[in-house]
């Protein structure tokens, strides 16, 4: 049965890893996989990580199953970390951010909801989420990666114009995978009414937060969102605000503004994740639990994520003022948000750069920023520039 099966095709942002490890240039540059690293090109665990694993090593009883629901305590500190305070909603612990936007589909799902739109470019994996979950993906274009320029204008006018009452609409948090663009705070304000006005549901995608700005204003538009529309899906990953990739560490929550409906949604969702990984793993969970209520480890894990955005944010401006010679729209990439930015770069040129250069990225022109180094960043401009690989 199993030879009738053809073979799927590898994803091509993962494929890119194998092929970077094999290649023998010692001047090689990985932009591709979407992990912060630093200076030196390592993906650090955070101090305040390391301290708290060693409290667990030293207090932690039992290795029995959290439940499905997870980490009561981390869902709360989580919630508020997102959120803020004195906002409810019904929350379980799931596998990574991506088990939060599956949970957030079949919840969907299972409401009736059988649309959500998605502006691109995107995350390359959302559509496949939402698309396994059985919902139809309705996209429509949200950035120009030429002239650098967010379409805000287009994305309401499809909303208003297309989206009916049950559909969904993805919205990110912060720091937009992959093009870095910002809506700035009368869009989100336009997209909230717009979304309130046709009874929409929001998922908010919060993969990022404090690598834009900060953490509480990275989460500002989130929580306005939240305070202006009736009910709102969030997903949210702790795998890069934190450093625990390999943890799987999310939660998924739905906001509803009756207390016997929270309790229904939370039902569900417990029952989605019953159903596809019966119940979450704890280390992760109880890292950042340990961590967001230990004031100390708190305030040491908020200074080195505040140093890690700030090389983000120099390396973004070092490139800008790089390649903004060979388009003065590329200088926006230094206004631009998060770890990732879009350059029109055609596959051909792309792939020339691999071979050439030994520079990977993603056919698709999303380059991780956090990626380059203070080093690394004159030779990746000078052969962006000299292979005139901008179009």
């Amino acid at each position: 049965m199993f030879e009738t099966l053809s073979r799927e095709a590898d994803d091509p942002l993962l494929a890119l890893t194998p092929l970077f490890r094999a290649d023998p240039n010692p001047a090689k540059v990985d932009l591709g996989v979407g992990v912060y690293r630093d200076e030196f090109g390592k993906t650090p665990v955070f101090r305040a990580v390391k301290q708290a694993e060693a409290r667990l090593l030293e207090t932690q009883e039992t290795k029995a199953y959290v439940g499905p629901e997870g980490d009561h305590a981390f869902i709360e500190a989580f919630w508020t970390f997102v959120a803020g305070e004195g906002r409810h909603a019904a929350g379980v612990q799931t596998v990574g951010g991506t088990g939060a936007l599956r949970l957030a589909a079949e919840l969907l799902r299972r409401s009736g909801t059988s649309r959500i739109f998605l502006g691109t470019p995107t995350w390359s994996n959302h559509s496949a989420i939402f698309e396994a979950a059985g919902l139809s993906v309705v996209t429509y274009p949200l950035f120009d990666a030429t002239s650098q320029r967010l379409l805000a204008g287009e994305m309401i006018s499809v909303l208003v114009d297309k989206a009916e009452p049950g559909d969904a609409v993805l919205l990110h948090a912060s720091c937009h995978n992959p093009t870095g663009a910002v809506m700035d705070d009368a869009t989100w304000a336009a997209v909230a009414e717009v979304i309130l006005e046709k009874g929409l549901v929001p998922v908010i995608d919060s993969a990022y937060q404090g690598f834009g700005t900060g953490i509480e204003s990275d989460a500002a538009p989130l929580r306005r969102v939240l305070d202006r529309v009736p009910e709102a899906i969030v997903a949210a990953s702790a795998s890069k605000s934190f450093g625990l990739y390999r943890e799987r560490t999310g939660a998924v929550y739905a906001t509803s503004a009756s207390p016997e409906t929270r309790d229904k949604l939370k039902s569900h969702l417990v029952t989605i994740g019953r159903g596809a990984y019966s119940m979450p793993p704890d280390h992760g969970a109880a890292v950042v639990r340990t961590i967001l209520t230990d004031p100390e480890l708190r305030t040491d894990w908020r200074t080195e994520l505040d140093d890690a955005r700030k090389r983000i944010t120099a390396m973004r401006a070092i490139l800008a003022k790089g390649l903004s010679r060979l388009s003065p729209a590329l200088a926006a990439i230094a206004t631009q948000q998060g770890m990732f930015s879009l350059l029109p770069i055609d596959e051909t040129r792309i792939v020339e750069l691999r071979h050439r250069r030994g520079i990977y990225m993603p056919l698709s022109g999303r380059i991780n920023i956090a990626g380059l180094n203070s080093s690394q960043a004159p030779g990746v401009i000078e052969a962006l520039c000299a292979q005139a690989a901008l179009g």
